[in-house]
């Protein structure tokens, strides 16, 4: 039999992963399953709450901005309600000094999203359990190390670069990167390698519409669960609209259809389900 690269269930200790960018949850939880961990998954501060209570996890990998619940209040609930010390890790794109403190205060690790970031996380789990030392290396060395972004990243696609120059500069005010294709196939490609948090794509292109990218999406695991927002200068029928919702493969179809607008308040209300802005900035 050949070597293989995870534990036996009953060995394996259980990680909850919290995060509201998707893309960094299918990240970490890739990689913790390949090291040999028991991987759970939360999108928001309640979730993770009742999820933590619920599972027991031996070690929790937190961002700090989640939905409902901030990550720090999570772990400081979790501690004052179990009498069992859970290890807990949290982490942020912004290094700000008061969340550093809270994070000392309540004797937990903070790490920074960025070029570090996956350094950070594999010697922190490996100080925590060294006897999965071996396996974080055997890991290391078949896969290269993950790009982890600083922010979240939204992929637009559209034909009219226009359209990319314009959203690109309102979510870029917002502590959000772009990333930009003109066409169905690129933006697969794209998709797959980058692993944006959300896409907000054009639903007439030339060479594959909205719905030909999402089959493709779809169909592809490192691409299958990133949300897609579509947005249409043309007024659809309902059958096309209903289309574009339906599951694929048994993942869901685009979680949104909206019109193309100067007012960016609805698509940017969409994004933010999937990406948290920066703090402080409204949607507008």
């Amino acid at each position: 039999m050949g070597t293989t690269l995870t534990l036996q269930e009953t060995l394996a200790p259980k990680i909850l992963i919290a995060d509201d960018d998707p893309a960094i949850v299918r990240l970490l939880s890739d990689y913790c399953g390949k090291m040999g961990f028991k991987v759970e998954t939360a999108v928001n501060g309640v979730q993770l709450l009742i999820k933590a209570r619920r599972s027991r996890p031996d070690v929790m990998i937190v961002d700090v901005n989640l939905p409902d619940v901030d990550g720090i209040t999570v772990c400081t609930r979790l501690f004052s309600l179990d009498g069992r010390r859970i290890e807990a890790v949290v982490v942020s794109g912004y290094s700000d000094p008061a969340t550093v403190e809270r994070c000392n205060s309540l004797g937990v690790r903070f790490g920074r999203k960025g070029p570090d970031f996956w350094k950070f996380i594999k010697f922190t789990l490996g100080e925590i359990y060294p006897d999965l030392a071996p396996m974080i290396a055997r890991v290391d060395r078949r896969a290269a190390a993950p790009s982890v972004p600083l922010h979240p990243r939204v992929l637009v696609v559209d034909d009219d670069p226009a359209i990319e120059h314009f959203i690109a500069g309102k979510l870029a005010a917002r502590g959000v990167d772009t990333l930009y294709a003109n066409n169905a196939a690129d933006a697969y490609r794209l998709a797959c390698k980058a692993r944006p948090s959300v896409i907000v794509t054009d639903y007439a292109m030339p060479d594959g519409d909205a719905l030909y990218l999402l089959f493709r999406l779809r169909r592809t695991p490192t691409a299958a669960s990133v949300p897609v927002i579509v947005i249409t200068g043309q007024t659809l029928g309902e059958r096309t609209e209903q289309t574009l919702r339906e599951p694929i493969c048994g993942r869901p179809g685009a979680v949104h259809v909206l019109r193309k607008s100067a007012d960016t308040g609805e698509l940017f209300g969409a994004i933010q389900k999937f990406c948290r802005f920066e703090t402080g900035c409204a949607v507008a």
